[in-house]
């Protein structure tokens, strides 16, 4: 066998693994992410859709599986009712980011199969974070990611108030890093076989 037939059966070889790789790849990386608190900047955040092999989480271009985001901006409105909810937008300067944290964990019963003593826990937690968010604050705000009455917003788990003022900044550049090492890797391809009239030779 010729040489050149060699190197084509190698190359057809190497094709036929990164195709399987490819069928592999994609769901693994859909559930890569999903309970991870996944780095985007509204603009992203706004485009994501809802999934439709997970009823509670939602996709990046179709790809990427998330549950859960982080965002950092400034608080630019809110809306609270005491024991009910604190509604606010955070504004990375890319977009606006709709989040709610809920304040009703006493008399929700949606908390009523946890220990009352994790509970009163959750709730003070929750009354602490709604101290810390008020207009015009710098503040990263983590939590899953829903979709209340056909739009998306932030289910708030956790608020941390940030004084550091290169913070908004090194946020921006770690999401475009993220999205382009990780959120945006698509498996490596080869070139496409070129055949020749004489690689059936000997």
């Amino acid at each position: 066998m010729s040489v050149i037939r060699c190197k084509s059966l190698e190359l057809k070889l190497k094709r036929s693994f990164f195709t399987q790789f490819e069928a592999l790849s994609s769901p693994l990386r859909m559930e890569a992410l999903h309970n991870t608190d996944v780095k985007l900047l509204a603009f992203d955040f706004l485009s994501l859709t809802p999934s439709s092999t997970q009823p509670n989480a939602v996709c990046r271009r179709d790809t990427l599986l998330i549950s859960r985001a982080e965002t950092l901006g400034v608080v630019t409105s809110r809306e609270h009712k005491p024991d009910i909810f604190l509604r606010f937008t955070i504004d990375d300067g890319t977009g606006c980011i709709p989040c709610v944290l809920w304040l009703n964990q006493l008399t929700s019963p949606y908390h009523s199969r946890r220990s009352p003593p994790d509970v009163r826990l959750i709730a003070e937690s929750a009354r602490n974070f709604a101290t810390l968010i008020q207009i015009g604050v710098s503040a990263r705000v983590r939590g899953k990611a829903t979709i209340y009455r056909g739009k998306l917003q932030l289910t708030v788990s956790d608020v941390f108030v940030e004084r550091d003022p290169n913070a908004e900044t090194l946020h921006w550049l770690q999401c475009i890093r993220l999205a382009q090492k990780c959120y945006d890797i698509v498996p490596p391809s080869l070139p496409p076989i070129k055949r020749k009239a004489n690689d059936l030779k000997d």
